[in-house]
């Protein structure tokens, strides 16, 4: 699974590949790293890349998400973008820009649509519910709305920030 880690600023893709005691094989947008990677402390690790050794020390900022990262010459803010992130950045997007398309921000399988074209809904209902990484999510209208458009079936598949349903 790809994860988007924000750094400063710049959004990164980051997927691991392999795991094999304190060895890794990660992919950073596209470009593969073998890495040596070991905690020496709590919240210092000292990472081998290359032959060139890096510590680098990570302070949890309020919550599991934000991070400074520091290291001998730099420091970084950086923030793991996960599914939840992503859900709540697209609520806020639509409420503010009055967008009504519904998707999800991950790929899954949709598992139930109680709604049908022509309903109306009230805000806090229901009107897809999704699969993905063992976990259902519902995703709920944020105003009363009628359901327009419909793009997808209960058992379908869907990528990640497809359109499933359309409200207005």
């Amino acid at each position: 699974m790809a994860l988007e880690i924000k750094i400063n600023g710049r959004t990164a893709r980051v997927m691991m590949h392999k795991k094999d005691g304190h060895l890794y094989e990660i992919e950073v947008d596209d470009k593969m790293y073998h890495l040596d990677a070991l905690m020496v402390e709590r919240g210092v690790y000292s990472v081998l890349h290359d032959n060139i050794s890096y510590n680098v020390e990570l302070i949890e900022k309020n919550d599991h998400r934000h991070f400074n990262v520091n290291t001998l010459y730099n420091s970084y803010d950086v923030e793991i973008v996960d599914a939840e992130t992503k859900y709540k950045r697209n609520r806020s997007k639509e409420e503010l820009d009055d967008i009504r398309k519904i998707s999800s921000p991950m790929p899954g399988k949709i598992v139930k649509i109680p709604v049908k074209v022509g309903d109306h809904v009230k805000a806090g209902d229901t009107v897809v519910i999704v699969s993905a990484m063992k976990m259902e999510s519902e995703y709920k209208v944020q105003k009363d709305r009628v359901v327009r458009e419909i793009h997808v079936k209960e058992g379908d598949i869907v990528d990640g920030n497809q359109i499933l349903i359309v409200v207005e």
